[in-house]
């Protein structure tokens, strides 16, 4: 590269001097002779550009011999420099150099980078588009000439982030990039120093972290669709059997979410019956056998029976089924599923679908337009709840809790956890299994009836049995242990145990998970 910059530098001082040396052979012959109309060195300069750009005046022409030699040059020469500025300009236009210029104009708006095209990426941008009208979409590549156009403007340029960065200069909000691929930041050599960068980055990953750096978020489609799953089709007190068929990424974290927030009664006994390989799962979580009963249904408490034989032999399981997840992650396999059970399978329960677009007359979920929103990706509205929760929290106590920029991954989840539980919480206490969207208004008329129904004593118990399951679940999710005292490197807790065994002090602090929603309500106003 620094070779044939100099070669240019050298080429473009040669023709410099070649360019003066005929302006002078010009002016020095022309101005020789009395009856010549060139007789300055400006007269020289003013034909030779008249002539090398094909306008041809006619106010002044050469005369002698010489100065026609070097008219016959000058008219040789501007063809060539014609075609070239044409050339270039057409160069400039298909090239990147007009998107870049383009880009240097728009510094003051909101600059969303996807490092590629795609089916996710463009989902994602549609939807910020749509609630940013300041926004500018750049895509780090060039457009396929098989791919559609967006329905909204934006810029390919095949350009990494530090170049896109550097045009910024600064102004305005950071840049943030988008890495829609699974794991492709660590793949990727266009993400190697971006944690060096000024901008927020937010890449897919299948591991479920949160934060890399300070800067570097992570974000899992699987756990995306999970949380939108359950928060827009919650469990209601009727559905006692749930049959989830796929037990990949997608099966995993439907039922990860559904031990961590389908809480909705201290007498509850769901049996969630799972067909898929789960060896695994089992093998990871290995205490969820302290709260459920593994492969056999209870009538005391929830139940995980995980089936080793095809879903095809039990008819009389589906039948009574009250609901019907099919959660594989080869969707055309989903629908195969789908249209089997619909065809010789005599169902009374629900069945949901995981497919990336909407069908009419099918309950589909984990659409792409569902998935790939600001707030699952960027997470602010999603996680709202929980960093307010976080904060209210930091500010009760005296001694000094971390910021939620701060929290590690497991205190994260768990504030994430008991902040999405809370549309559970405002089901319950306003007995409307018909809400599935969190206000304002519910959470505070859900914290109203808990005031005056927590006078009851059966109720107060009730309320703090339920909040006690929620947070065992938790713990035990995470393979945390009963201990004397708490313990993070040890995963022990002394609140994990049943709730008769706690004593009257530790049933209370149970307490404090209602009380917030009258703290919160106030935040969220």
């Amino acid at each position: 590269m620094k070779v044939n910059k100099n070669l240019y530098l050298s080429l473009i001082v040669i023709l410099i001097f070649v360019y003066l040396g005929l302006l002078t052979i010009l002016y020095v012959s022309e101005s020789a002779n009395e009856h010549a109309m060139i007789q300055t060195f400006g007269d020289a300069l003013w034909y030779s550009l008249v002539t090398l750009t094909t306008v041809g005046y006619g106010d002044l022409v050469p005369v002698t011999p010489l100065g026609h030699v070097v008219g016959m040059i000058f008219l040789l020469l501007s063809a060539g420099i014609m075609v070239t500025l044409l050339g270039g300009l057409l160069s400039f236009v298909a090239s990147e150099g007009m998107p870049f210029f383009l880009l240097g104009l728009q510094r003051k708006k909101n600059w969303y980078y996807f490092v590629d095209y795609g089916v996710e990426s463009n989902t994602l941008a549609t939807n910020i588009y749509k609630e940013d009208p300041n926004a500018l979409i750049i895509y780090g590549e060039k457009r396929s000439s098989q791919s559609e156009s967006p329905s909204y403007p934006c810029l390919y340029l095949s350009a990494s982030p530090d170049k896109i960065v550097a045009k910024k200069k600064n102004v305005g909000t950071k840049c943030k990039v988008f890495l829609m691929k699974e794991n492709d930041i660590g793949f990727n050599w266009r993400a190697v120093n971006l944690y060096e960068l000024p901008v927020e980055v937010y890449a897919r990953t299948t591991n479920g972290q949160d934060k890399l750096s300070d800067n570097i978020h992570f974000f899992n489609s699987y756990e995306c669709c999970a949380r939108q799953y359950w928060r827009s089709k919650p469990l209601c007190s009727y559905e006692n059997t749930i049959v989830l068929i796929g037990f990949g990424n997608y099966g995993q974290r439907i039922l990860e979410r559904a031990i961590l927030t389908n809480i909705i009664s201290v007498d509850q006994h769901v049996a969630y019956h799972i067909f898929g390989e789960a060896k695994e799962f089992l093998n990871v979580h290995n205490c969820l056998d302290n709260l459920f009963s593994l492969n056999k249904e209870s009538g005391e408490k929830d139940s995980l029976i995980f089936h080793r034989e095809a879903w095809e032999k039990h008819h009389s399981l589906l039948e009574r089924a009250d609901r019907i997840i099919i959660c594989e992650d080869d969707e055309q396999k989903g629908w195969s599923i789908f249209w089997t059970l619909r065809k010789y399978y005599l169902l009374y329960g629900r069945i949901d679908l995981r497919n990336s677009w909407k069908a009419p007359g099918i309950s589909c979920f984990g659409t792409n337009e569902d998935i790939y929103t600001t707030q699952q990706i960027i997470r602010t509205d999603l996680n709202k709840a929980a960093i307010m929760m976080n904060e209210i929290f930091r500010r009760s106590v005296s001694y000094s809790a971390l910021s939620w920029e701060r929290l590690d991954d497991l205190h994260r989840q768990s504030k994430i956890v008991a902040a999405d539980h809370l549309l559970m919480k405002t089901r319950i206490l306003l007995k409307d299994e018909t809400i599935t969207k969190l206000t304002v208004s519910a959470v505070k008329e859900a914290y109203n009836q808990y005031c005056e129904s927590k006078s009851s004593e059966e109720a107060r118990k009730m309320y703090r049995k339920l909040e006690h399951m929620r947070s065992y679940r938790f713990y035990a999710f995470y393979n945390w242990n009963y201990g004397l005292i708490r313990d993070d490197t040890e995963r022990q807790h002394p609140m994990l145990r049943p709730f008769e065994e706690l004593t009257e002090e530790q049933q209370q602090e149970r307490d404090a998970a209602w009380e917030l929603m009258g703290r919160l309500y106030g935040e969220l106003e």
